[in-house]
């Protein structure tokens, strides 16, 4: 077939044999094309697919100019594989967002309320005849003959603009500002700076930093997550004879390795054809190439003592370790050139094998397969693969001996896989050739028809033996691991390893404790039980365990492992919806009640669907998912947040992440300090917008009870404007970027503080109540406060109307200015009442706004401003500040306005103190006992335990003496003899210690004692 093109193909000299069929669906996708490719067909095949085996680059057809093929069009849209197994990426909203949304519904119910009700008071106001039309506001003949209902709708809209600046369209401005300028503190943090990548964290996204704060399911992959990806070959297993070689490490030759340790001596006859048969299937059945020297991520490889070596490359580094080991045994990898492998035996004979197909590795086979000829003509179908993919298929060989190797590395964490192999005849052969083709034109379900082919072909195996490959643990992976369970998190591992394997990795990264119980839900008893009986079964034990405990779920520690056989049929059986075969919640209640839960043999979409379970669960829990491969995508796209860790296996997780990390220890500082630090900032950002917006608006509110609801305003034109841009916005700004309630040090210290801010706690109704209430009293305190001051007036002789009391120019702008003031300053005090983090920086935003207002009033009211048609504000707060009383009342209605919130904090803190709070007083104690200690540290400077600091602290307890009522124990006198460096003075908290001369005191509760 041939299809459109812009000019026609020069007619075919070769064989006929040869000649290329190509064969494509129509249309033909010409328009749609990418990209340029050149097709080479192999010889002696009539007909072949264009896949990526055999494409050219455009780039080569450039430097074959002279040859007589032309280029083909290669559609390379949604049909792809790359398209097909794209996963788009959802809208991610953070519980933040949506509480603010909510909230803003409620506000916006609010200025409506307000609107409606001043609409029906003023009519209601105004349906007596004297006050239908008052003397300064006669209403036109329009107005008069204007019906009632649209001057009714008319008033509503000049209410709700009026009060329309209850509504914090600002916030969300300062919000998106806050997010994207915070966020750099994640790229800026040195601690998460990797020295051997020479990169650090990067930010994808910034509307998720407060969710990092809000985490309470993990789910990380196992390989290049939690540990390395950095493969050492350990040994291999033929036939129960095992070969154990010295280190080597991703083609790295330990420089200490100069033989072949052996366990068992090498066997003969028989066994040594098994033998050399594993060694040379290791050698040929993988996806490795042999490269010189090269530049990879800026580091040379390939030289050797300043000589230019090869080296192996692939996108597996257990094939590399595999290939690296095999050449410490004596059979080494040299080239793929023109399809035939060449491999050195270890009698330094080169033997060259003829590739004739390559059956590819994928997740759901877990195997490959290569077919090759060897010079002796003979047909080899070698395979490896994991072992319960291997040991099905295989009829022959010593699989006791060789299983029971497979199990022993397992538990010690190694990763195996089997080795097997199968002798063709010539009828097997081109039978395995025509199920083959046949699937590889397939046109319709080419991937199906494929994994039909491999699966007739890859059967009858002589089980050859095993290897084992150690991928040892990231630094930091266990604390991390254990902190984040402090934390008050759930962390899940998903992995493709089996279960011995994954299992031994989980008790190094303490995911499980030797003390945690184990439940297995497996596919191994599910063929001993019942699904049905395995699930009720687990369900009773953990249900009777809390029973017979009293304790809460966190207290429990229990560890689930599942597979992914099991874990389809729950899903299954679920999508089935067969009464008692709905065996999802239960699945889900157990879950609930595992501190940990390991999901080994999981493909890539079933690690998507677990993160979709625990989401879609009725608590809605907040997900994270990490991981450092292509396979770890679609879990990373589903989880609220997703984090990519920069690996070895490419950089598409960190690419399609939200958050990409060096290693697995930086997700410590990213959650418990960064995420912690976004939410508290974030959150106060919002409550204090709507407070700060209650207590300018309200105010506005009230007045119209006293101007006959006549949509006049409070405030002067330009306080309505700047106050939200100017007056007010930087200092809460400047607090959602640099607050620190709690130190670095301390939250890593202790991160059950994660605790604290779970479940959006300082974002829920009632705290969202008590800021509006606060700032509907503070709003109250502002307009009566001014109003009483105002009470008693009288006409001056020249008609003005000052009060009698204070002899201060009354007036509507001079009352709006006195609670315009009494606001600015209240809400910025409040805000530096919340600071626990003091800068220069701090002193200067907020201090400096308080000024700046100041400095606007008196050049607003004190020039005459030409382009302005009114002056009403001229002298206005000049005037104000005149009056004492005026000075006596701004500071009385600002600290009664502040007084019920601070009295709040201190009976809270006194009496049911959060364990923040906890920690901000052992902060406060800790630089007290410091500041104590500062006189000794001037006398002595301390590097450590010395012997002067011991012999002065045992001094020291020996002069203590104490009478037997006492309250200090005797043993923490011990404590302080034994213990080595001044900080231990002050570990004794309550007590505190003070050196003077010769003498010690300690301060107890209660009177004084010196000693």
């Amino acid at each position: 077939m041939t299809g459109p093109a812009t000019s026609p193909l020069p007619a075919w000299t070769g064989s006929p044999v040869t000649r290329p069929i190509m064969q494509y669906k129509t249309p033909w996708p010409l328009e749609r094309s990418r990209r340029w490719t050149l097709y080479t067909p192999l010889l002696n095949v009539n007909n072949h697919s264009l896949t990526s085996t055999n494409l050219w680059d455009a780039s080569i057809f450039t430097r074959t100019k002279r040859s007589p093929w032309r280029a083909v069009a290669v559609y390379t849209g949604m049909e792809t594989k790359m398209a097909l197994n794209y996963q788009s990426k959802s809208q991610k909203r953070s519980a933040v967002e949506k509480s603010m949304n909510a909230f803003l519904v409620v506000y916006l119910c609010i200025l409506i309320s307000k609107a409606v009700i001043n609409t029906v008071l003023k009519y209601a106001w105004q349906w007596s005849p004297d006050r239908d039309e008052p003397w300064y506001n006669h209403r036109t003949e329009n107005e008069r003959q204007r019906h009632v209902v649209i001057r009714a709708f008319t008033d509503f809209l000049a209410f709700m603009v009026l009060f329309n600046y209850i509504i914090p369209v600002s916030m969300y401005v300062t919000v998106e500002m806050q997010k994207f300028l915070g966020s750099y503190f994640i790229t800026w943090d040195e601690e998460m700076f990797d020295e051997e990548l020479g990169e650090g964290a990067l930010v994808n996204t910034s509307d998720l930093n407060e969710e990092l704060g809000q985490v309470e399911y993990v789910f990380t992959d196992k390989t290049g997550t939690l540990t390395e990806n950095n493969m050492e070959f350990i040994e291999c297993c033929v036939d129960g004879n095992v070969y154990v070689p010295h280190a080597i490490c991703n083609g790295q030759i330990l420089s200490a390795a100069s033989s072949i340790d052996m366990i068992d001596s090498s066997p003969g006859g028989y066994r040594r054809e098994h033998e050399d048969l594993f060694f040379r299937a290791l050698c040929l059945c993988h996806t490795v190439q042999v490269k010189e020297e090269e530049t990879v991520d800026g580091i040379k490889r390939g030289i050797h003592q300043g000589k230019p070596t090869s080296f192996y490359i692939s996108s597996s580094p257990d094939e590399v370790a595999l290939v690296e080991g095999m050449k410490r045994l004596g059979y080494t990898y040299l080239r793929l050139k023109d399809n035939y492998m060449e491999i050195l035996n270890k009698d330094d004979e080169i033997e060259r094998f003829e590739l004739l197909h390559v059956l590819n590795f994928d997740s759901v086979r877990r195997r490959m397969s290569v077919i090759v000829k060897s010079s002796s003509g003979d047909r080899l179908l070698f395979c490896k693969g994991a072992d319960s993919s291997i040991f099905p298929r295989v009829v022959s060989g010593k699989v006791e001996q060789v299983k029971a190797r497979v199990e022993q590395n397992a538990i010690e964490g190694l990763r195996t896989l089997c080795v097997a192999y199968r002798k063709l005849s010539e009828s097997e052969y081109q039978e395995a050739c025509h199920h083959l083709n046949e699937a590889k034109l397939a046109l319709q379900d080419r991937e199906q028809r494929l994994a039909q082919a491999y699966d007739i072909i890859e059967r009858d195996f002589v089980l050859l033996g095993a290897t084992a490959v150690e991928d040892r643990l990231q630094e930091k992976a266990a604390d991390t691991i254990e902190s984040l369970h402090k934390a008050g998190m759930k962390v899940w591992v998903l992995t493709g390893d089996k279960m011995e394997t994954a299992a031994a990795t989980c008790y190094a990264s303490k995911l499980f404790r030797r003390s945690t119980q184990i439940l297995e839900l497996t596919k191994k008893r599910t063929e001993e039980q019942s699904l049905h009986d395995v699930l009720f079964e687990l369900n009773r034990t953990v249900l009777r365990q809390r029973s017979i405990s009293g304790l809460s779920v966190d207290c429990l520690d229990f560890g689930l492992i599942i597979d992914g056989a099991t874990f389809s049929a729950v899903l299954k059986s679920n999508q089935d919806g067969a009464g008692s075969g709905n065996y999802r919640e239960i699945f889900l209640e157990i879950c609930r009640n595992c501190s940990a839960v390991l999901c080994c043999r999981m493909a890539p979409l079933q690690k998507a669907q677990i993160v979709k379970l625990i989401k879609a669960s009725k608590e809605h829990p907040i997900t994270l998912a990490i991981g450092d491969g292509a396979n770890d995508v679609s879990m990373i796209l589903e989880a609220h947040v997703g984090i990519g860790i920069m690996g070895k296996e490419g950089r598409q997780a960190a690419r399609n992440s939200d958050y990409a990390i060096p290693k697995f220890k930086h997700l410590k500082k990213m959650l418990l300090v960064h995420g912690h630090y976004y939410y508290i900032r974030i959150a106060e950002l919002v409550q204090y917008f709507f407070y700060k917006n209650v207590c300018f608006i309200f105010p506005q509110f009230l007045y119209q009870f006293f101007c006959g609801f006549s949509q006049q305003p409070l405030y002067d034109t330009a306080y309505l404007t700047l106050y939200n841009i100017s007056f007010t916005s930087l200092p809460i700004l400047l607090y959602s970027l640099v607050e620190q309630h709690v130190t670095i040090d301390k939250l890593k210290r202790d991160p059950s503080l994660y605790r604290d801010i779970a479940k959006n706690s300082l974002l829920r109704w009632p705290v969202f109540l008590y800021w509006t209430c606060l700032g509907v009293f503070d709003a109250v305190i502002f307009f009566f406060g001014a109003y009483f001051l105002f009470d008693n007036t009288t006409f001056t002789s020249n008609g003005q109307l000052m009060t009698t009391n204070t002899q201060m120019m009354f007036g509507n702008w001079t009352f709006g200015t006195l609670v315009f003031t009494v606001l600015v300053f209240t809400v910025t005090l409040k805000l530096a009442l919340d600071t626990h983090h003091w800068t220069w920086i701090n002193h200067f935003v907020i201090w400096g706004s308080l000024l700046f207002y100041v400095i606007f009033s008196l050049l607003w009211g004190g020039i005459i401003w030409p382009f302005l048609n009114y002056q009403r504000m001229y002298y206005v707060f000049m005037q104000m500040l005149s009056s004492g009383p005026a000075w006596l009342s701004i500071i009385l209605l600002i600290t009664v306005s502040l007084l019920p919130d601070v009295i709040k904090k201190v009976l809270c803190r006194a009496m049911c103190p959060t364990a923040t709070e906890r920690a901000q007083d052992d902060e406060k104690l800790s630089l007290a006992c410091a500041a104590e200690s500062t006189p000794l540290s001037s006398h002595r400077s301390y590097k450590g335990p010395s012997a002067d600091s011991s012999h002065l602290q045992r001094r020291a307890a020996e002069t203590l003496s104490l009478r037997g009522s006492d309250p200090l124990p005797q043993k923490l006198l011990v404590r302080l003899a034994d213990a080595g460096g001044a900080a231990d003075l002050c570990s004794l908290s309550p007590y505190m210690l003070r050196l003077s001369g010769e003498g010690f005191a300690y301060y107890a509760p209660g009177p004084e004692t010196s000693v």
